[in-house]
């Protein structure tokens, strides 16, 4: 890529979705650009800093979404175009405040972008976000090609301004994380003066105006949004003048359409009608390609979004006119997951009853077959070297020593594989950001119900600022009897390494003053550890102790850099390497408890030798493993 900020407008670049997307803000020519890290939607903002400095742009890493949202709303009332990216677990956040926003509007364009995540591959959920969308009465917008993402972002800031309010844009995974040949604009050269206007009444008298008055206008405001949408460059028909069958589809089912009609070899029975702004509905333009054919299929990730209101519009079109959609409720296309050409192609021959001959029910049993011996598995885990698990395993010999029957709650961030055995199954809940502590903290009160059972929190460092302190606080106000355990890595690594406010450098890489977890908890009046996660002994002890100062919430912080982030700064501290003469393989007796249990990638099961061996590729050189060999055959030195 050779620069987001270059002004070389008619050149062609090869962009990721995301990539797209923050180039059609700065070809809008915004201001400032907040978020806090989720994928999809992470590389928006992580794009838009590297161009900070050179285009005189705010950017930041906010604490959560709905403050990226104030943020980004504040330079909107103050005239400046901003643009808040997050993903759909984020809206969830941000939804509180911009319930209220879109009743008061907005002066300058202020565009939110939602990334859905079709399948769940970064997310605990496959919600879709454009519910939100109709259910506030905002402007919906979703590309489908990666020049469409840029194009379609820097309209809706020019939407934005001419109707005064938020436009949310939706992407989705494979929108946001494939990459496209994208042909840039120009650059604008915008200096903007901050200013906010105190004469403009909705900021001052929401609380003094009944809320029906807002909502009235935003209804009548959607009536002016769909006419504009009726022009759109973003809806367009392809097809013969009247189909058989009409494709309807929006977002990354365009292609999928576009692929299934030419493979079917279609072009003369199936007609497609993409839509860019999908709510509301552009009335005019919807009903005069129904009214093309009596069958409507629709394809869209992920809930029946579109499907639903093609229906509601269909119902008022004529009289006695009567269609038949198929789409999610006729089983044509998965309600949830994410799409893929197959599905659409065997959508389409179906309604249409083509011949159509994929390959066989075995082939995929058949291929895989083919593969074994090739690929090696790869189970979900820790990196090699990773101090989550190690504390993991600290908790867990604490709680079994324990002998309570305790367990750990947590929320999301690479300690979320805590579910599975590469944190020995010892989270057992899972839910948003933060809900780990909020759990506890009510656990924590149950022991007039005869509950007796240790109960441990933990969370990242990240989510320690985004949503923990206020359960952190509400467990202290109400003595609720918990240990709390903060895994600082010093990294947002989850979602690739973006600072938080526990580091000491902000988005556009400028000093930032660092907010230590430990002054801030002993602030509330917690009672606060430190230790290091490679001492497992010392861990381990600390864990057993504060288990059993009961009563009250107890903090311990895990800190140790990310074994990735430490890697691109200095050498390993350690050359690892296994023992062969003290290691005594399948005669142990340990049964493989090096790879089998403790399972660092690092560590390798030799078959010829049937003994264990280091893997000098993955291996990170921490030498924790050398704690929890049973027979010491695994030994470090001390690189010079």
């Amino acid at each position: 890529m050779a620069g987001i900020a270059v002004n070389r407008a008619g050149t062609t670049q090869l962009l990721m979705g995301n990539e797209a997307i923050a180039r059609g803000a700065l070809e809008a020519g915004i201001g400032v650009a907040a978020a806090y890290p989720g994928n999809p939607s992470s590389e928006i903002t992580t794009t838009l800093a590297q161009a900070a400095k050179e285009l005189n742009l705010y950017v930041e890493w906010s604490v959560n979404e709905k403050v990226a949202l104030e943020v980004a709303a504040a330079a909107a009332f103050a005239g400046v175009r901003a643009l808040c990216a997050m993903k759909q677990n984020g809206l969830n956040v941000a939804l509180d405040f911009l319930s209220n926003l879109n009743l008061t509007g907005v002066g300058g364009g202020l565009v939110l972008v939602v990334c859905d995540d079709p399948g769940g591959i970064s997310s605990t959920n496959e919600q879709d976000s454009r519910h939100v969308a109709k259910a506030l009465d905002l402007p919906l917008l979703e590309p489908a090609t990666f020049q469409e993402a840029k194009e379609m972002t820097r309209w809706a800031f020019e939407l934005s301004e001419e109707i005064g309010n938020a436009c949310i844009l939706r992407s989705v995974t494979r929108i946001s994380h494939a990459r496209g040949n994208v042909t840039l604009g120009e650059l604008p050269h915008r200096k903007y003066r901050a200013r906010f206007d105190t004469s403009r009444k909705p900021y001052a008298s929401i609380a003094m105006t009944t809320p029906p008055v807002f909502h009235r206008a935003l209804h009548q405001r959607l009536i002016e949004i769909a006419g504009i949408f009726e022009s759109s460059p973003f809806n367009r028909y392809v097809g013969p003048e009247n189909p058989e069958l009409l494709v309807v589809t929006s977002g990354s089912g365009w292609l999928y359409s576009v692929e299934a009609v030419r493979t079917l070899r279609a072009k003369g029975s199936a007609g497609i009608l993409k839509l860019g702004t999908t709510w509301p509905l552009p009335h005019n333009l919807v009903r005069a390609n129904l009214l093309r054919t009596s069958k409507v299929l629709v394809v869209e990730e992920i809930d029946p979004f579109l499907e639903g209101n093609l229906k509601e519009l269909a119902a008022d079109i004529e009289p006695g006119r009567t269609w038949r959609f198929f789409g999610k409720a006729s089983g044509h296309i998965n309600p949830f997951g994410e799409l893929d050409p197959d599905v659409v192609i065997n959508a389409v021959a179906r309604i249409l009853e083509a011949d159509y001959n994929p390959r066989g029910a075995d082939y995929e049993h058949t291929a895989q077959q083919a593969l074994q011996g090739l690929v090696p598995p790869r189970a979900l885990q820790f990196c090699a070297g990773c101090p989550h698990r190690t504390t993991f395993w600290a908790i867990k010999s604490a709680l079994k020593m324990d002998g309570r029957d305790g367990f750990v709650t947590g929320d999301i961030g690479c300690y979320s594989m805590a579910l599975t055995s590469t944190g020995f199954s010892q989270i057992k809940t899972v839910h948003s950001m933060g809900s780990g502590m909020g759990l506890a903290s009510g656990l924590g009160k149950l022991d007039r119900f005869g509950f007796d059972q240790p109960v441990v929190a933990v969370c990242g460092d990240s989510t320690f600022f985004h949503a923990v302190i206020p359960a952190l606080i509400n467990a202290v106000h109400s003595h609720s009897d918990l240990l709390f355990v903060v895994l600082d890595n010093a990294a947002t690594a989850m979602t690739g390494f973006q600072p938080h406010p526990g580091i000491e450098t902000n988005a556009m890489g400028e000093e930032a003053p660092k907010l230590e977890i430990e002054t801030v908890c002993r602030a509330l009046g917690v009672t606060v550890e430190v230790t290091d996660p490679y001492d497992i002994p010392g861990t381990t002890e600390k864990i057993v102790g504060m288990l059993r100062d009961r009563g009250k919430p107890r903090v311990l912080i895990s800190r140790r850099e990310c074994a990735l982030t430490r890697a691109k700064r200095e050498k390993a501290p350690y050359v690892v390497r296994v023992d062969q003469g003290r290691c005594r393989g399948e005669s142990c007796g340990c049964d493989k408890f090096c790879v089998r249990v403790f399972k660092c990638p690092g560590l390798v099961w030799n078959g010829d030798t049937g003994k264990a061996a280091i893997d000098e590729a993955l291996c990170s050189g921490c030498g924790v493993c050398a704690q929890i060999c049973p027979r010491s055959a695994i030994v470090t030195r001390v690189l010079p």
